[in-house]
């Protein structure tokens, strides 16, 4: 336990996907565990910020940084935790004297300790950054026996009898972390290198935390990882994650489950119909493509191309015609051609999708590609994100369009202050970043309902739909 004072109140931001989300919930539980008292960040009072940074591209890092500026005029200490954090380390805190403290991954099993020597004044050694790829064996199956001995974010939430996680808000839905790390070569993407290989955590451990869950009100969660189609191949079972889902499922109180982050070169019929077909599991796709072209990908190190990717659509829309589908895409990439964008303008129109994020290529610190040759300039980088943004936003509309005349069943996550309608998602629709659903003439529905409901209209991807009857819980 840490050593007692007399005000230990600790404010907790995060930044990122919603994996750091899980990680925040970690870090809460083991702060509280240890006696700190969480503050709401907007009310102040906090004698420590904590800041969990995302360090993905250069416009989170950014978003970052300028928290933990605002997070240091507050006259709180200010430590920054994280990917950010664990990517630069001492760097970040030579640059950033505003943070009392940059920790990595490491530190998060004695936190509520080093926090304590932050409170204190005690100086606390920055951390040094190495490539986590390195502290696992590289063979997938040996990663069992060692990885108790590296600090996993995340997998710290089994503690004996109990989960070691505190929800941050009282939402009825919530990420829920089955592995961490990835074992691809992205040339783009520097991601593994700072969180390390892949490593699954066990059936029983997540099973047992979604039932937790469950007792905090979710009845919704969503499968979070770095690469969820390897879900398994570490324990031996390639393809575990078809038999986790179902049982994610069957867990009393949990009346949806969503898979996140798949590899479509990694995504097998199996899998593909096991989360289409499954009672109580969303038929969600969240499909990472990135691009279409076959050269451009092959430069990415990475898998496939517009046809074989439109050959998945079919068999997922033969199983599931109304499926929800997203990806992401990258323009700009070093090399990319108008035959390239071509290529990609095709796929995006044949294969309406219903959400799609589209991003420009930046350098990243590590990666293969910022040596590659052929490097577009700015401007036509932004051009081409201009570009693909509008069509992207034409066609999601139109997908959303089509819906119109559907029946959805839509988890309502918030109430209008103003007016009797509610807000929630249908299954095609995640968290954040994918649309919602406006329940109009909500009156009598709460927070938390599965409202089954007709879709009356759509503007962009959001749809506006009226309730037909509120499901059991």
């Amino acid at each position: 336990m840490s050593s007692p004072s007399t005000s230990r109140r600790v404010a907790l931001l995060t930044l990122g996907c919603a994996r750091n989300e899980v990680d925040s919930e970690e870090m809460a539980g083991r702060l509280t565990a240890d006696g700190w008292q969480l503050v709401d960040p907007d009310e102040g009072g906090a004698d420590v910020v904590l800041v969990n940074t995302c360090g993905f591209v250069e416009s989170a890092k950014k978003d970052s940084v300028d928290t933990l500026l605002a997070a240091s005029d507050s006259g709180a200490k200010v430590v920054a935790v994280g990917c950010l954090a664990e990517r630069y380390g001492a760097e970040l805190a030579e640059s950033l004297p505003e943070a009392d403290a940059v920790l990595g991954f490491d530190h998060y099993p004695n936190l509520g300790e080093r926090l304590d020597d932050v409170l204190q004044g005690r100086t606390v050694e920055s951390h040094k950054p190495v490539d986590r790829r390195t502290l696992l064996p590289i063979s997938p199956v040996q990663r069992p026996q060692k990885a108790p001995e590296v600090a996993l974010p995340g997998h710290g939430t089994a503690w004996g009898p109990q989960v070691l996680r505190t929800r941050l808000d009282k939402a009825p839905v919530a990420p829920l972390k089955i592995a961490s790390g990835c074992d691809r070569r992205c040339s783009f993407c520097a991601i593994p290198s700072f969180r390390g290989a892949f490593v699954s955590r066990s059936a029983e451990e997540i099973l047992g935390e979604a039932a937790w869950l469950a007792t905090q009100g979710v009845r919704e969660v969503f499968l979070v990882s770095e690469n969820s189609t390897s879900y398994g191949k570490d324990l031996g079972d390639v393809r575990a994650l078809e038999t986790l889902i179902p049982s994610l499922a069957q867990v009393p109180g949990i009346d949806r489950v969503r898979v996140s982050y798949l590899q479509p070169a990694e995504t097998r019929p199996g899998l593909v119909r096991a989360i289409a077909t499954t009672p109580g599991v969303a038929d969600y796709f969240d499909l990472s493509f990135q691009h279409s072209s076959e050269a451009v990908l092959r430069r990415m190190r990475r898998f496939g191309s517009t046809d074989s990717f439109l050959d998945l659509i079919k068999q997922i829309r033969d199983l599931s015609p109304t499926a929800g589908i997203r990806t992401n895409v990258i323009v700009g990439f070093p090399g990319e051609t108008e035959h390239d964008l071509a290529e990609l303008e095709r796929f995006l129109t044949e294969g309406r999708l219903d959400a799609v994020g589209v991003f420009g290529y930046s350098d990243e610190d590590g990666t293969e590609a910022l040596t590659l040759d052929g490097k577009l300039d700015a401007d036509t980088i932004a051009e081409r994100v201009a570009r693909f943004s509008a069509l992207v936003e034409e066609l999601t509309a139109q997908r959303a369009e089509d819906r119109i005349g559907e029946q959805v069943v839509v988890l309502v996550e918030h109430e209008e202050d103003d007016d009797s309608d509610c807000v929630g998602r249908a299954a095609h629709q995640a968290p954040e970043v994918d649309g919602e659903c406006v329940v109009l003439d909500a009156d009598g529905l709460k927070v938390g309902d599965l409202v089954r409901a007709e879709v009356t209209d759509s503007e962009g991807v959001d749809l506006i739909v009226r309730p037909i009857e509120v499901l059991p819980r």
